[in-house]
């Protein structure tokens, strides 16, 4: 089939170099950054900050366990970073994962800022 369309072979040819370099950016940032970084990346991936079109705020259903083996720390870290996001007001969140949670743009201060 990649023979034979090319245009699909275009669109998988991209989706691979795509995951292949989202891989890579995890990795990066799994041996280079803190805990905190990685769950405001996190965060602002699910949030699709960074993405074309307008990044979709609200983040539902995500439990602190999920966060946490995302980031690959301790949900009692997760926590108490997700308690600073909200303090710092980069996030609003009460601990209801059913609610969700609100992820505002300030919190790629937390990610750019070294």
């Amino acid at each position: 089939m990649l023979h034979d369309e090319p245009a699909f072979s275009e669109l998988f040819l991209a989706y691979l170099l795509a995951r292949n370099i989202r891989i890579q950016e995890d990795l990066v940032d799994q041996l280079f950054n803190s805990s905190e970084k990685r769950l405001a990346r996190v965060l602002l991936l699910m949030a699709h900050f960074g993405k074309e079109g307008k990044p979709e705020a609200v983040i539902t259903k995500v439990s602190q366990e999920m966060l946490a083996e995302m980031v690959g720390t301790t949900r009692s870290r997760i926590s108490f970073f997700m308690n600073k996001f909200r303090k710092l007001g980069f996030i609003e969140y009460d601990g209801d994962s059913h609610k969700g949670l609100n992820v505002h743009s300030s919190l790629l201060n937390v990610v750019l800022h070294d």
